[in-house]
């Protein structure tokens, strides 16, 4: 059954209602009627139904809002269309989601519970509060409102199928709040894709005070329509269709030429003739002309005579309210009874002021006669009514999210109980994905003013609400509360620091961040507020491109005294010890220890939580990253992946899940999961070109991004990406847990054969990093490709410098950082020296999970046997690593082994894909005795295999577990006299 879900009805102009159709509306109608019988028909007949986007445009009094009403019409005449409806309000556009829960509300209201769990999935706690769903929930201090945009997207996406065919209409798009007419102009984009007509109108004076965002939309339009002004034609059927033939051809005329063919002022001079009894006749036209302008001026003195004082008033109080006019709040505003309101609404129905809608809403008639209305309130009358509506709202259950526009617009007074409303109101605002509304709310609160003793506590709440969407608003107001002469408390000012210092280091400014918590913390008394800033610094001079003194500050970091440290902090230590050891290459082991400490029952402890906010996201990441450098991947993953699901939940959509999905496809390219690697790396990537060109996020995505399609065997794939992002270090920005970018881009020159431009960026990072003291060999493998890069000129340099790594890998002591030495150690070697190292090689990553290294060093084993003429065992290896670079989605590196598989005389086989899933039952029971202790020769001797075969299925035991030998048992569950899991 077709039916129209809004909150508000619509107003048809005389002209409409009385069924004239006015010559100049007929293609804007009929393209209205086309768009909604498509889409009908589409899915009446069971079609692919795709939406489309209409726009109408004009001055105002265009009669936009009598076609949208046309259109609504013809959308409720087809019997399965759902139409939505909402509209934007000159007097609330401060109110944010006004216009998305108008448009939304009714219908997701009415969803059952079974449908809501569908529609809404993960997004009721960020969509909900929003739309006016449920109340702003405490467990979030801020949302992302990108987040909301996102969720946004989610519900109608899978509310549109189920409410299909959805028309969408939204009237006076450039008074939409900034918040739905963001969500508005990128939901344009993905219209299309859905069962969904969206019909918006707007005035085209107004268009460029919405930042451009009506432009985009404009340039997503399937078709769009401006309305011009009425012919004479049209006029004299306006005319006639008010008066019958009795009006004269002279008077049309004169009705045109004095309203100009304007719609509105046609319909509001007609009414004015017919209420003054005025004859449609050539002898009355020289009245025209003053009835016109008196229609268009519509002073105060204008509406005092035609309302009268006591009806004008409840008038007032109704332009303040807007578009959502309740009968009992307008008359609390005015001062008024039931009955006297009740009265006064009757008189503004009578004079065509308001009109009432099916429920029970009031609304202006036209647009235009609210703004009239409201500019007519005297500025003092004005200020006061604005204040009483803010607290007659409050009172009547609206909350502060919908009281504090009204706040906005009362005179500053020093008044503390409005300080603290509009500070409780930016709270609600940034519970609900609101940044800019809560902003406003603490900008008002600073003019009211506060009290000395709290100015600076509002600056700093200032600074903290533009987090997630102006760093640089950010920067300014935490100065200024830093510097207020009253000042903060000491642990709210330690809390101002660490967020002035996130925001410099989030925008590449590391070293000024570092500066910042080292200054400060000399200030603070000694106690956690000190360590917390202590423990900022050393985080921050960590990951910053270039430092002094690294092995100074390493050697600091050990000695900081553990003993007076709050628990958040050990635990904030430990992460930190944990990247020192590994950036260090000192031992894998301790590492791995420093970085369990770091957590609670191997999860992240709150005080280290991805969306806490006492420490920010960089010391979880470092946990994480450092089970991904030591072989821990499975680890690594089970945190990114609550990094994921904690952003999602918090709507925290922009740069943090972006840096999440970053996170996760580094490690999936640590394992060798190429293809997934690439695709959780684009979509971090997609996210960061959504939020701004050039940020830190890109610079890290893009470069392992790089390094993945290198593996994958598409090098100019790999070097066009680095070109158009600009990805050229050393660069202005800082990458702070890339792999070292420099190493990535001289792989990359090396690719391309530009050995002299490799050597020079190898060479150079491997003094800086030495500089550093910083050793490992996964992170910052440049010593292997040196050698590689000078092996043609320098034999011998390059065999020392890879013997030099594959030392500095043995004591750091991963398999897969002593494998990888070892394979390059082996690619600057010939002959029986290369067979040897290889071997080695495979055996140690046959140990780890980095199956795309393994499967590189198995092709080389390969390559090297049948070069020293053992062809036999050279297949072998050739067809392991084949299958499994198949496997890891390095298509490159499965052509090399072809290549080498025909030199040989062989042919190759089918390829087999891996299932990552599960282990075999022959892969359980040689995962068990490794568990146990038992080594290779002798898992061979009691199960009867061949050594290399027992090698392989370690070697897929260790790649599925995601773990090295260390984390084996644990990752499968296996103990010590334990079998496998019995189904």
């Amino acid at each position: 059954m077709a039916g129209e879900l809004n909150g508000q009805g619509g107003t048809r102009s005389d002209a409409e209602s009385a069924g004239i159709r006015l010559r100049e509306r007929e293609l804007e109608i009929e393209s209205a009627r086309h768009a909604v019988s498509r889409l009908a028909r589409a899915h009446m007949t069971g079609g692919a139904a795709t939406g489309e986007l209409l726009l109408y445009s004009g001055p105002g009094g265009m009669g936009k809002t009598s076609v949208l009403d046309e259109v609504r019409a013809l959308a409720r005449g087809e019997e399965s269309c759902t139409v939505l409806f909402a509209r934007g309000g000159e007097r609330q556009r401060t109110e944010p989601f006004h216009v998305l829960r108008q448009l939304l509300m009714p219908v997701l209201s009415r969803l059952t519970q079974t449908e809501r769990d569908e529609v809404f999935g993960n997004w009721y706690g960020i969509v909900g509060p929003a739309v006016g769903l449920t109340p702003p929930s405490g467990e979030v201090e801020r949302i992302d409102p990108q987040g909301v945009r996102d969720g946004l997207d989610y519900v109608l996406t899978q509310l549109a199928p189920r409410r299909a065919p959805l028309v969408m209409v939204v009237d006076d798009l450039h008074w939409a709040d900034r918040e739905s007419l963001t969500w508005l102009a990128s939901f344009a984009v993905r219209s299309r894709e859905l069962p969904v007509l969206v019909v918006l109108a707007y005035r085209n004076e107004f268009a460029e005070d919405t930042d451009g965002l009506v432009r985009q939309i404009q340039q997503m339009a399937t078709r769009h329509h401006e309305l011009h002004t009425l012919g004479p034609e049209s006029v004299a059927d306006l005319v006639r269709s008010a008066f019958g033939d009795k009006a004269d051809d002279a008077f049309c005329r004169q009705v045109w030429a004095v309203t100009a063919g304007t719609p509105y002022d046609t319909v509001a001079l007609l009414r004015d003739v017919r209420d003054q009894g005025i004859e449609p006749v050539e002898e009355s036209t020289p009245r025209l002309r003053d009835l016109a302008a008196a229609a268009r001026g519509q002073t105060r003195q204008f509406w005092l005579e035609k309302l009268g004082r006591v009806t004008l008033q409840f008038a007032w109080a109704a332009a303040l309210l807007g578009t959502d006019i309740k009968e009992e709040v307008a008359a609390a505003i005015s001062t008024q009874g039931p009955e006297q309101a009740a009265g006064s609404v009757r008189e503004l129905v009578r004079h065509r002021v308001l009109t009432t809608q099916p429920n029970g809403r009031l609304e202006f008639v036209h647009p235009l006669i609210g703004t009239s209305i409201y500019q007519s309130i005297p500025d003092a009358m004005k200020t006061a009514m604005h204040g009483i509506a803010a607290s007659v709202i409050e009172d009547a259950g609206g909350g502060l999210v919908l009281a504090s526009r009204h706040l906005l617009e009362t005179h500053p007074e020093g008044d503390d109980q409005m300080v603290r409303k509009l500070r409780r109101a930016a709270v609600e605002h940034l519970r609900i994905g609101a940044p800019d509304a809560a902003q406003r709310c603490l900008k008002r609160a600073l003019a009211e003013p506060p009290s000395d003793e709290v100015r600076a506590v509002v600056l700093y709440e200032l600074g903290c609400s533009a987090l997630l969407t102006d760093p640089a608003a950010t920067v300014n107001q935490l100065r200024l509360a830093l510097d207020d002469e009253y000042g903060l408390s000491p642990s709210m000012r330690v809390d101002a620091v660490f967020r002035l210092s996130e925001v410099l280091a989030h925008s590449s400014d590391l070293e000024a961040a570092a500066a910042l918590c080292a200054e400060e913390a000399e200030r603070a008394d000694p106690g956690p507020d000190r360590l917390r800033l202590q423990i900022a610094v050393f985080m921050y001079q960590t990951l910053a491109r270039e430092e002094s003194d690294g092995p100074g500050r390493s050697r600091r970091l050990r000695q900081l005294p553990l003993t007076p440290a709050t628990r958040d902090a050990k635990h904030a230590l430990h992460a930190l010890q944990a990247w020192d050891l590994t950036l260090r290459g000192v031992s894998a082991a301790e590492a791995i220890e420093q970085a369990e400490a770091a957590l609670v029952q191997g999860r992240l402890p709150a005080g280290l939580a991805w969306t806490g906010l006492t420490w920010g996201l960089e010391l979880p990441a470092l946990v994480g990253l450092t089970f991904a450098y030591t072989d821990e991947l499975a680890r690594a993953e089970r945190l990114f992946s609550d990094a994921i699901l904690e952003f999602e939940k918090a709507g925290w959509s922009g740069a943090h899940r972006g840096f999440a999905y970053f996170l996760m496809g580094l490690t999936r390219f640590r394992r060798g999961l190429l293809l997934e690697a690439e695709d959780f790396l684009r979509r971090g990537l997609r996210l960061s070109e959504r939020i701004a060109p050039g940020i830190p996020l890109e610079w890290d995505i893009v470069g392992v991004l790089a390094d993945t399609l290198l593996a994958r065997g598409r090098a100019d794939d790999a070097w066009e990406l680095v070109q158009k992002y600009g990805f050229a270090p050393p660069g202005h920005r800082t990458a702070m847990v890339l792999p070292d970018a420099s190493t990535l881009y001289g792989k990359l020159l090396l690719a391309r054969g530009d050995r002299l431009g490799a050597i020079a960026v190898f060479t150079q990072v491997g003094a800086a990093l030495d500089a550093r003291g910083w050793h490992n060999t996964v992170w910052a493998p440049w010593a292997g490709h040196l050698a590689e890069a000078i092996a043609p000129d320098e034999p011998e340099r390059a065999r020392e410098l890879a013997r030099e790594a594959v030392n500095r890998a043995r004591v750091f002591g991963s398999p897969s950082a002593v494998g990888v030495a070892l394979r390059l150690e082996a690619a600057v070697s010939e002959g029986p020296r290369a067979v040897e190292l290889l071997l080695d090689a495979v055996g140690y990553l046959g140990q780890s999970p980095a199956s795309y290294e393994h499967a590189y060093a198995l092709v080389d084993l390969g390559s090297a046997l049948r070069r020293v003429g053992r062809i036999p065992d050279a297949a072998e290896y050739l067809y392991q690593g084949m299958e499994l670079a198949q496997h890891c989605g390095a298509d490159g590196l499965v052509a090399r082994s072809r290549r080498e598989l025909a030199v040989a005389g062989l042919r190759p086989n089918r390829l087999r894909t891996l299932s990552k899933d599960a282990l075999t039952q022959p892969e359980w029971e040689v995962a068990e005795l490794a568990v146990r202790g038992v080594p290779p020769q002798r898992i061979a001797e009691e199960l009867s295999l061949p050594l290399s075969l027992v090698h392989r299925r370690l070697a897929a035991v260790h790649r599925k577990a995601g773990t090295g030998p260390e984390g084996l048992a644990a990752a499968l569950g296996l103990h010590e006299g334990g079998g496998a899991p019995q189904d």
